[in-house]
């Protein structure tokens, strides 16, 4: 499938939510076990961002659902940190937040959702995953699949092999980057 290419930002800033519990947040084996949108469980190692914090705000519901807590019950010693990261140089991803890059990767035109208002599985998005990683790209700049209109965008990076590693920047308290 021909997608659309981009080019990532080098030195840019993307951000994870992460557990102040994990060792290490940039470990991209808990997304190769378990998948994620766009890689299934048990393939290849993956890493899931936002590109800024808003998009994060909007995934904190994401994170802790399931947790018997809402975010304003969340305090800076227990709750999410903000992992900011950079990735190495001259990364090209599949472009699939634009209207042309959505096109090209084989999904409707209203992703995250399909034309009835449903979110797009991740079993549709897992095979596409597969073949950006087979193609050589190093991941995929997606819209956020957290709000209606697709604001915001994420990154699922495919590190290029194990000495390719994302390098924390900082790590913000919950109540710096939540509520600040």
């Amino acid at each position: 499938m021909p997608f659309k290419v981009e080019p990532l930002l080098d030195r840019w800033v993307w951000w994870r939510i992460a557990s102040p519990a994990w060792s290490n947040p940039l470990d991209p084996g808990f997304a190769q076990r378990l998948g994620g949108r766009w890689n299934p469980p048990n393939s290849f190692a993956t890493l899931y961002f936002n590109e800024d914090a808003v998009t994060a705000r909007l995934n904190l519901r994401a994170f802790i659902a399931g947790w018997p807590y809402e975010p304003e019950d969340l305090r800076n010693d227990t709750g999410p940190v903000l992992v900011g990261a950079t990735l190495p140089r001259d990364q090209q991803a599949c472009d699939a937040h634009s209207p042309k890059g959505v096109f090209a990767a084989g999904l409707p035109r209203t992703y995250p959702f399909d034309r009835q208002g449903r979110l797009i599985s991740h079993a549709h998005c897992q095979p596409i995953g597969q073949e950006i990683k087979t193609a050589g790209l190093r991941g995929v700049r997606s819209r956020s699949a957290q709000t209606k209109d697709g604001a915001g965008r994420e990154l699922a990076w495919y590190p290029a092999s194990t000495r390719s590693k994302a390098k924390q920047t900082e790590a913000l308290v919950f109540d710096a980057w939540y509520w600040g």
